[in-house]
């Protein structure tokens, strides 16, 4: 019987020509490649920036020694987001009911978070109302100047936020609030000085001197910073325009955030980020009255991101 005997050159012609059509059949599948869901006509209608929320708890060691009367009470520190509206529709009004805390009311219309001057200047008392400077009267309990300066405004509310402030007890006070909307943006204040951090007549100077100063007077109150809400520059012609790209001369809105989270952060406090997370680009309009203040609407909004805080010791984002 005749046997057949495999040529071991076509058998090594087969493997090769079976190779090569793998290869050009992968090949072919690269080249056409899978379907993508990315439709060039859809219009997002999100707003997709993730809310810079940084939640710190007061550490348990501050609170040694301190009796708690069993009553959450908070100082709300600011201006125009707690001046506008003083009534039922308020921004403490609101937090006190989402929260049962007993809320305080020390804000003072127009004021800045930065000083206008590095150095306190006895020809612009104005300046008592900003907050290094509220801070330093609350923390050395002398609050003659502050009461001077009060008793020049015309509107009451100069004086009553006075009054609030230096009657309180403020071994009962839990919580100090910074509730400030992007006036310092607007007036210009630089955002921060790299060579001196504590001056006064920056944003980020004055709000370290501030809760510095809190933390070393009263270490067991926590604090916590609202930022700014998004807002809108008027330029010569009476024209808005976008605060969070126009720069004024000092960075635009996001850079003042920025800056307002690292000197939270460096400091051990916690900061809701209002920018991003509650009033922002996208829904301004359904918050706000003009280019940078609340309506009713948006002041229950902020209230309702604090008292998240409050009551579970978290917060929810936009």
């Amino acid at each position: 019987m005749k046997k057949h005997h495999l040529n071991p050159h076509l058998i090594l012609l087969a493997a090769i020509l079976i190779i090569a059509a793998i290869s050009v059949i992968r090949l072919i599948i690269w080249n056409r490649g899978t379907k993508s869901d990315y439709d060039p006509e859809h219009l997002a209608e999100g707003f997709d920036i993730e809310a810079l929320d940084t939640i710190i708890p007061l550490s348990d060691s501050l609170l040694e020694g301190h009796e708690d009367d069993g009553v959450t009470t908070i100082l709300c520190l600011g201006n125009n987001v707690l001046t506008d509206e003083t009534g039922e529709k308020s921004f403490t009004a609101l937090l006190s009911a989402k929260t049962g805390a007993t809320v305080y009311n020390g804000g003072f219309p127009k004021s800045t978070i930065g000083a206008h001057y590095s150095s306190y200047n006895e020809g612009y008392p104005k300046d008592n109302f900003n907050l290094p400077y509220v801070a330093e009267s609350i923390c050395t309990k002398d609050f003659s100047r502050l009461e001077s300066a009060a008793a020049a405004e015309q509107s009451p509310v100069y004086q009553e936020a006075t009054e609030t402030l230096k009657n309180i007890d403020y071994g009962k006070i839990d919580m100090i609030a910074i509730v400030y909307d992007a006036a310092d943006y607007l007036a210009l204040i630089p955002s921060d000085n790299p060579n001196d951090p504590h001056e006064l007549s920056t944003y980020t100077g004055g709000l370290r001197n501030a809760i510095e100063d809190i933390q070393e007077t009263y270490p067991y109150i926590r604090i916590v910073v609202m930022s700014h809400t998004f807002a809108h520059a008027i330029d010569e012609n009476g024209n808005y325009q976008n605060g969070g790209s126009t720069d004024l001369g000092n960075g635009a809105l996001p850079h003042y955030l920025l800056k307002e989270v690292d000197v939270s952060i460096s400091c051990g406090i916690s900061i809701i980020d209002n920018f991003y997370g509650t009033v922002n680009e996208d829904n301004y309009s359904d918050y706000m009255t003009d280019y940078i203040h609340l309506n009713d609407a948006g002041r229950e909004l902020m209230a309702e991101r604090l008292a998240e805080l409050v009551n579970t010791g978290h917060t929810s984002k936009r």
